[in-house]
């Protein structure tokens, strides 16, 4: 993101350091469902539950590696220790990569929907405000019958509240997890602890997914602010 055009928090979401964040609650999630189910001894857990990522040794581990993820575990594996043979299991790379995004994806839709939100209330007290300011209307880029301020506003202001909706159906579709394995048929991974992770981390357990989210919502989300954008421009 370029630093002068990103709003903190917003910046904050997007950061290296929230990615990895998010993955590391994936794995923790994880950990502690099979710690329920006994796979995981509770020393084990207690470690994991202590575990971080040390960024710049995880970006050193890529280099060897060549490989994001394998990264990510090695340098995790290094602050635990033995317990490190128990993170990942039965998981493929898009378990996390994917359902640590929608983590991501949440997050910023917040402070979008807080934003537009804010902005479609604002656009409506206007409306309001300037109802009887007489202002020419245009037509074909020209001169047309005169109109009021209001009603331009009036007309932003139903816009931004067709977003609101839209951008909330849009954050619903990607607050979606997947905890499904290599090819998303829970060969190694049982359906009920895809259901318990994502619901501890405060997502929907995908009802079906291969080896990644499908993409059609993340298409519906871009979509969504593409059509926000527009708006924003006028």
């Amino acid at each position: 993101m370029i630093a002068r055009y990103t709003r903190s928090a917003m910046g904050g979401v997007w950061s290296d350091e929230r990615k990895i964040a998010a993955w590391l609650s994936v794995e923790i999630a994880v950990c502690e469902a099979w710690h329920k189910r006994g796979r995981i001894p509770a020393e084990a857990i207690h470690s994991i539950r202590t575990a971080g990522c040390d960024l710049d040794r995880m970006r050193a581990l890529e280099q060897e590696t060549d490989h994001d993820v394998i990264a990510f575990l090695r340098a995790v594996g290094e602050t635990i220790g033995e317990a490190s043979r128990f993170v990942h299991l039965g998981l493929t790379s898009s378990d996390v990569v994917d359902t640590g995004l929608a983590l991501q994806v949440t997050e910023a839709g917040i402070l979008l929907d807080t934003a537009l939100i804010q902005l479609a209330e604002v656009m409506g007290r206007q409306a309001v405000h300037y109802r009887e300011t007489i202002m020419i209307g245009r037509t074909h880029g020209m001169h047309a019958e005169p109109t009021t301020f209001g009603h331009k506003l009036a007309v932003w202001y139903a816009e931004l509240c067709r977003h609101v909706r839209r951008l909330a159906l849009a954050r619903e579709d990607l607050a979606v997890g997947k905890i499904s394995g290599a090819v998303g048929t829970h060969a190694h991974v049982p359906p009920d602890v895809e259901e318990e992770v994502c619901a501890a981390l405060g997502l929907t357990a995908a009802p079906v997914s291969t080896q990644v989210l499908q993409r059609d919502r993340h298409a519906f989300f871009l979509s969504s602010l593409a059509g926000i954008g527009a708006s924003l421009d006028k």
